[in-house]
């Protein structure tokens, strides 16, 4: 089982418009859908399509459309009382694939409602494989929750992965090695903020044919007291896996991208989902990319299954002999 911590979670509102987005005009929309989301929701919809288990923890009230919808979806899931209700965020998608969001801040959650939190996550990691943190704080909650949550749940057998940025991310690199997951999944500017390199200049190296920045980068992180493994999304170029055993870039073949909505999130599940096979760390990453750009290639904010994938189609090259192997 796989449970996932949404604590901003939304309603998703994706606007399909006919032509390029202008500022200040009136546009036609093609199509518009609402889906239930935050970075920890999409991963359990990708893994629940999946055929395996899933359960969505995050705060929301029985009667909110967020749980409603959940419902709806068949996604499995623990909704903890709080005071506010979910986000709604906006995403204006263009023809050529251009993605516009436009994201509500979330409600805060009283001290209350974190400690529940804290107390469901804690009751299913002990039937969980991976316990997954993901996604923005809401405001007022503090910016080292996640390492709290970290270090409460390191003490049981589940494996955790967290995948969040700004001040939650650079919070718990701060208190490395105590609160370090077993994953993190920065995307190539998330691990700039970690390591003080330039994220753009990563992608775009990798772009180019040169994922060893970005490999580099992720190694130094691990050999600090990091986490395990470090999972570096970065775009049209793929993803760098690291761990102990070594590190790999992948690849897929291009595609027409009709929505960045959710990829990285795709990615994450998918690399989750090989490891319940037991996969080896470069097919756990052939799956990651994979299911990555099958988000890509979707449009608005819907989320790739098994049908939208293909692993066997991933380029991985082992980049072990050139940045070490400790």
């Amino acid at each position: 089982m796989i449970v996932t911590l949404t604590a901003n979670p939304s309603i998703d509102r994706t606007i399909n418009l006919t032509g390029p987005l202008q500022r200040g005009a009136v546009h036609r929309a093609s199509a518009a859908t609402s889906h239930p989301g935050g970075k920890g929701v999409n991963v359990s919809r990708v893994v629940t399509a999946a055929g395996k288990r899933s359960i969505a923890v995050l705060p929301g009230n029985s009667s909110e459309p967020i749980l409603l919808a959940l419902d709806e979806a068949g996604i499995d899931h623990r909704g903890i009382s709080h005071p506010g209700t979910a986000r709604v965020n906006l995403t204006v998608t263009e023809p050529d694939g251009t993605t516009t969001k436009i994201n509500e801040p979330g409600a805060a959650l009283p001290p209350e409602t974190l400690a529940a939190l804290t107390a469901c996550l804690q009751d299913l990691a002990g039937s969980a494989v991976w316990v997954v943190l993901s996604g923005s704080l809401p405001p007022g909650v503090p910016a080292d929750w996640y390492a709290d949550l970290v270090t409460a749940l390191r003490v049981g057998p589940t494996q955790i992965a967290v995948d969040t940025s700004d001040e939650p991310l650079l919070a718990l690199a701060a208190r490395f090695p105590s609160a370090a997951p077993d994953l993190i999944k920065p995307n190539a500017t998330e691990l700039g903020q970690l390591t003080g390199l330039d994220g753009a200049e990563l992608e775009l190296a990798a772009e180019h044919g040169d994922p060893l920045p970005t490999a580099r980068a992720a190694r130094s992180l691990i050999e600090a007291g990091g986490p395990r493994a470090v999972l570096a999304t970065l775009g049209a170029a793929g993803a760098v896996l690291v761990n102990d055993e070594g590190a790999w870039h992948a690849t897929t073949p291009p595609i027409a991208p009709r929505s960045t909505v959710g990829a990285g999130d795709s990615s994450l599940a998918g690399y989750l989902l090989a490891d319940l096979q037991n996969a080896g760390p470069a097919d756990r990453l052939a799956w990651a990319v994979s299911y990555g750009s099958a988000a890509a290639a979707l449009p608005g904010t819907a989320l790739p299954s098994p049908h939208h994938t293909q692993p066997g189609a991933v380029t991985v090259t082992a980049l072990n002999p050139v940045i070490g192997n400790h």
